[in-house]
């Protein structure tokens, strides 16, 4: 079940909502946890079992932790059974054939591939667990007692199956005391409508260029066309994943809870290190604080430094996905903020028009590298890129999907807000009417296309 379904927009959410809301404030987090297994449930019945046993297996960690505070060894060992509990769950439903593969590649055995599928928000919620019993071994927060309160952070719908990654220091306060009032809905309401109309009418409206530019055959198709394709594609995962991250925050809004932002206009940006600043906010913190830092950080040597980096980078990429064009992509970027360091970034600095221009050129190649896994494919595709092969199909899909390119780039930039922040007050009943018209066109897209995917659900 996505937030972007019918399904969801008109059975699960008044039905969870409503219940939610009637509960007494006892026991809305048992209604909460109750509601969010059954969301995760709802396609993903098999793999139940494996939610279940991660919130026992981090409680039962972090508990061990706080009651053997004094004994070192127990500790350590309660903190490597969660984290090899977490890493080996990962591992083996996401990478298991992926390393089949390259064991069979390097030794010429043939090796069985395992029927695996991976479960629902598995990539998410690992971090989420391993950085609260690492926070718990640190002193940083208290072992939740409560097995229903713990139960609830660790499943919470909102943010279960593609983020934000909440921190357990993100929610605790309001796992144990929250107030909702009026002006938390409504703007709950507010945010969910705004993502939902980026998912739906700007996402999946724009993707379908992508879908039909990589379903062609790439040693014929003409350079505008392919830079219009990947162009389609760098901004369909953009409002892909920001409008489904804008509904999880809402959701949580709604609920009570304030979830941390998670993209932050990145494409205004104008160095890859302040892209990595705006986009997917809570990953690259959850890399920082518990990789990045633990190896070292930026104290220490400069060639340690860029050790760490490696180390981190190629961990980036490798958590998107179970293909060697991941690695590929996370140290293409590992490349570029190394040259920063050492003597771009006060240049780009100085010079606003060409900081945009190289980010922006960066990225989209970095998204042909992320979108086309296999690598003959993808060399095909940068030749068609950087060839100059002449060719005129790329006007009749310019034609078709020019204003959702135009609609797209003006909300991939801060002008909206800075207008709202400017006459939005005055302007109060315009905003409404502007989500009524995104929330009712939203649905009527829903129910009429069959064309709805989610990016992020493969990660």
């Amino acid at each position: 079940m996505v937030f972007s379904s019918i399904l969801f927009l008109f059975r699960f959410f008044p039905a969870a909502m409503g219940i939610y809301y009637l509960t007494p404030r006892r026991y809305k987090n048992l209604v909460l946890l109750i509601e969010s297994l059954i969301f995760y449930s709802w396609g993903e019945v098999r793999y139940f079992p494996i939610m279940v046993a991660s919130i026992l297996v981090d409680y039962i960690a972090s508990n061990g932790i706080q009651k053997h505070r004094d004994n070192k060894a127990a500790c350590r060992g309660f903190l490597t059974l969660s984290v090899v509990f977490n890493l080996g769950m990962l591992g083996f439903f996401k990478y298991t054939n992926f390393i089949l593969a390259n064991l069979g590649a390097l030794t010429g055995l043939s090796f069985p591939t395992l029927s695996l599928t991976l479960p629902l928000g598995i990539s998410f919620y690992t971090f989420q667990t391993m950085s609260y019993t690492i926070d718990v071994y640190r002193g940083k927060v208290e072992a939740e007692k409560n097995i229903i309160d713990f139960g609830a952070f660790v499943v919470l719908f909102p943010q279960l199956i593609a983020g934000p990654i909440v921190r357990y220091t993100d929610v605790n306060r309001e796992l144990k005391s929250r107030v909702i009032t009026p002006a938390d809905v409504q703007e709950g309401i507010d945010i969910f409508i705004r993502g939902l109309g980026r998912k739906v009418l700007i996402a999946n409206n724009i993707g379908a260029l992508w879908t039909e530019v990589s379903a062609m055959n790439f040693d014929v198709i003409s350079t505008p066309l392919a830079w219009l394709g990947i162009l389609a594609y760098t901004f369909q995962i953009y409002f892909d994943f920001s409008g489904y991250s804008q509904m999880a925050i809402g959701l949580g809004r709604m609920l009570g809870f304030c979830f941390p932002q998670n993209f932050n206009d990145p494409y205004i940006a104008k160095s890859v290190t302040g892209f990595w600043r705006r986009w997917h906010m809570t990953l690259g913190s959850w890399f920082r604080e518990y990789l990045y830092i633990p190896l070292g950080g930026n104290r220490c040597t400069f060639p340690r430094q860029v050790a760490n980096l490696f180390v981190v980078w190629a961990a980036t990429g490798l958590w998107h996905g179970a293909s060697w064009n991941f690695v590929l992509w996370g140290l293409y970027f590992f490349v570029f903020l190394v040259l920063e360091k050492l003597f771009l970034l006060p240049r780009l600095e100085k010079s606003r028009v060409l900081g945009h221009v190289y980010l922006l050129f960066l990225v989209v190649v970095s998204w042909a590298i992320f979108a086309i896994t296999d690598f003959a494919a993808l060399g095909r595709f940068l030749t068609a890129m950087f060839s100059f092969r002449a060719g005129g199909e790329w006007v009749y899909y310019l034609r078709n999907y020019g204003i959702t390119f135009l609609l797209a780039a003006v909300l991939s930039t801060p002008l909206l807000a800075r207008l709202e922040e400017r006459y939005g007050r005055r302007l109060g009943w315009l905003k409404n009417l502007c989500l009524m018209v995104v929330l009712i066109a939203s649905i009527a897209y829903l129910e009429d296309a069959t064309y709805n995917p989610f990016l992020y659900f493969r990660f």
